[in-house]
């Protein structure tokens, strides 16, 4: 992991951040009292909390080995978050050796750590972009020193554009970044919902945080999807996505969607 020489930020250790309250739901190390706190109250809203989180995790990980077996050897993971065991990189070169993977995320904090904490690697790099500018993060020489957009991508986006709001044009931005993509290219999506999950506590809780939630409804989320091909089976909670053993959470109280989708042309 490069940090391309990036300052060492100032942590604002005032506000809970979405980072790091997702890390401390997952029994991670990386984050401070007021993340705890924040990841406490949304524990007790919703004793489904730390299940959603892990099921979101798994998700990514089931998702990864399913792309990088079909013959994708590049993942591009915006919004990265902290790193978390196994990391990205090697949930994908467990299952190919030659992986490349790019973490793209627009906190220094973030990136911070993932410098620390991964070291360096080859074949893995991190920018600092933002998804909101995709043509940035596209043309950030530090993906485009891991990954080349002339062969197919794994696009990860878990659980990244429930915090842009509406204001921030979350669609035009996977529109652009599937318009950068290559046919045979893959979008790994997942997405907070209040279909089927009451979400005003952790509404409430975020609103404190440096960045707000945004859950979406299903035919919202499936917006998202336009101009690639669904994997079965579809746009589902995430641990029904092709589950490896039955989940312990009941598939309707965790309110997250994912989905696989291939573009196709």
């Amino acid at each position: 992991m490069r940090q391309h020489g990036l300052s060492a930020p100032v942590i604002d250790t005032g506000r809970p951040h979405p980072a790091r309250i997702y890390d401390y739901l997952l029994g991670g190390k990386d984050n401070y009292r007021v993340d705890q706190q924040a990841g406490d109250r949304l524990v007790a809203a919703s004793s489904q909390e730390r299940a959603a989180a892990h099921a979101n995790r798994t998700f990514l990980e089931r998702a990864v080995r399913h792309v990088v077996g079909t013959g994708v050897r590049q993942v591009l993971d915006i919004g990265a978050g902290l790193p978390h065991q196994p990391n990205v990189h090697e949930v994908a070169r467990a299952a190919a050796p030659g992986a490349r993977v790019a973490y793209v995320d627009n906190d220094p904090i973030v990136v911070a750590h993932a410098d620390a904490l991964l070291g360096s690697s080859g074949g893995v790099g991190v920018a600092l972009a933002d998804l909101r500018d995709p043509r940035g993060v596209v043309e950030h020489p530090h993906v485009r020193e891991v990954i080349d957009f002339g062969r197919p991508v794994a696009l990860l986006l878990v659980s990244v554009l429930h915090f842009l709001s509406h204001d921030d044009r979350p669609g035009d931005a996977v529109a652009a970044l599937r318009d950068a993509l290559p046919a045979g290219s893959f979008l790994v999506l997942s997405h907070a919902t209040d279909d089927f999950a009451d979400c005003s506590a952790a509404r409430a809780v975020y609103a404190t945080a440096t960045t707000p939630l945004t859950p979406r409804s299903r035919s919202e989320i499936e917006r998202f999807l336009d101009g690639f091909e669904l994997l079965a089976p579809g746009l589902v909670p995430v641990p029904s996505w092709r589950p490896d053993a039955p989940y312990a959470a009941r598939p309707a109280g965790v309110g997250v969607y994912g989905a696989v989708a291939r573009k196709t042309g």
